[in-house]
């Protein structure tokens, strides 16, 4: 079956019966992270296809009394039925079936130097968790190209950018993606082809010169970097501030704040040429999704993102953690410097709780990759009317484990003294007496 990492490899004879969320892999819980996540196989145990990305999609439809627009986030039960590495006559497809009818499909086709994919998106308006109240129940079908433009072979194609395709009355938005198609020797590329998004924000942005293309998968706990592009390095940055500003963000399910977060946060990147970057909370956005076992939080700042993803330990536990980490930091064409982990273990919180913790928080993702944490209120599950929950506090907060230790120094050093002055004492009287 599936090689316990944290994203997924489909073959052929389990699509029919394979749901995203959650999976039991010999006794392992895997946890959805992204919309799409996986990795496509074919009978020879070759991978044909990677593809990584959060999907948002926004549909405006006829209701009863007006048109409305429904939008949502790609759900946690999906199938792949249809997914294959395609033949001699026809490249890999990732086919996605959710709801009652609604189905996301993208195909891949190649010329010589590049290939190109074509989504095909059919929602059906009589679902009515997704369309409540749908004048026509009906089956609609639209198709678009992504990536927009045809992308080099033997390249990853790579936007941490919000990338929006509309097609009719539906609009999609990628956001974080890795893409690649035909794999040569089944390997994801080290070289990247960046969406216009991308490179747009790399020729504006000063924070990273030409830095080199580093990309991490994660791989049963441990984190391995398994690709470096050109040797260019980074340019030396500005040193910010000694602290960052605090930001306050939100992540939404449609109306409803879902996660709440408040916290200073800061790059710390000694891998090459040191790095230490700021997010500056008044031009940091938030975005993100809220499930019932996983949740995430996208921070963005110009040409730098983090996200946050957290998940429920276990069905028993009652309790949340910080699960994974991920860094982009977009430099200029063919040059990003990134770093991934899921198989972290911090900020554990009873659910219904928020996680306080004051003090400085040090992340390490990879070595040479870090992030710092100030100021810290988070609370990604079971959200109630837009507010924090009781915060339970981090250790590093928790100033009454001082008090034994204060006090039990101070016994300790009235001990001492009590000893010194009665050894001084007695030596004294012995001094006085003569011997006979």
């Amino acid at each position: 079956m599936d090689t316990p990492r944290s994203r997924r490899r489909l073959t052929p004879p389990l699509l029919a019966c394979l749901l995203l969320l959650p999976l039991l892999l010999d006794g392992l819980v895997v946890f959805q992270t992204y919309a799409v996540d996986v990795e496509v196989k074919d009978e020879s145990n070759v991978s044909c296809l990677y593809a990584k990305w959060m999907l948002k999609l926004s549909i405006m439809y006829e209701g009863t009394d007006e048109y409305k627009t429904s939008t949502f986030m790609l759900p946690d039960d999906v199938s792949y039925v249809g997914t294959s590495c395609g033949n001699k006559t026809s490249g890999p497809v990732l086919s996605i079936e959710f709801g009652e009818g609604n189905s996301w499909a993208i195909h891949f086709t190649k010329t010589k130097d590049t290939y190109q994919g074509v989504t095909t998106f059919t929602y059906n308006t009589g679902d009515t968790v997704l369309f409540p109240d749908a004048k026509k129940k009906e089956r609609v079908t639209v198709s678009t190209n992504f990536p927009a433009n045809p992308v080099k072979l033997n390249t990853a194609f790579s936007c941490g950018t919000e990338d929006a395709v509309k097609s009719d009355n539906v609009t999609q938005t990628f956001l974080n993606v890795t893409l690649q198609a035909f794999l040569q020797d089944g390997r994801l590329s080290s070289q990247q082809t960046l969406c216009d998004n991308d490179v747009t924000m790399s020729t504006s942005s000063p924070v990273v010169g030409e830095a080199r293309s580093a990309q991490l998968v994660s791989t049963a706990g441990t984190p391995d970097l398994n690709a470096t592009g050109p040797s260019s390095p980074p340019s030396p940055s500005v040193p910010p501030e000694e602290k960052p500003g605090t930001g306050s963000y939100t992540v939404k399910s449609g109306e409803v704040t879902c996660l709440l977060a408040n916290l200073g946060l800061q790059l710390n990147i000694t891998q090459q040429i040191p790095l230490i970057i700021n997010f500056n909370p008044n031009t940091t956005l938030a975005s993100g999704h809220c499930g019932q076992t996983t949740a995430a939080l996208q921070l963005s700042d110009g040409s730098k993102k983090v996200d946050f993803l957290f998940a429920v330990r276990n069905a028993t536990s009652e309790k949340f953690y910080l699960k994974g980490v991920d860094i982009a930091i977009v430099g200029s064409k063919n040059a990003t410097l990134s770093a991934t982990n899921h198989s972290l273990n911090y900020w554990e919180t009873t659910l219904g709780n928020s996680y306080l913790c004051r003090k400085e928080e040090s992340i390490i993702v990879i070595p040479g990759y870090k992030v710092n944490i100030f100021d810290l209120k988070i609370q990604p599950f079971e959200v109630e009317e837009g507010q924090f929950s009781a915060a339970q506090e981090c250790s590093l907060d928790d100033d009454t484990i001082l008090i034994p230790i204060i006090v039990g120094a101070a016994l300790a050093g009235l001990i001492v003294i009590i000893v010194t002055t009665y050894l001084i004492g007695r030596r004294k009287t012995y001094a006085g007496y003569q011997t006979l």
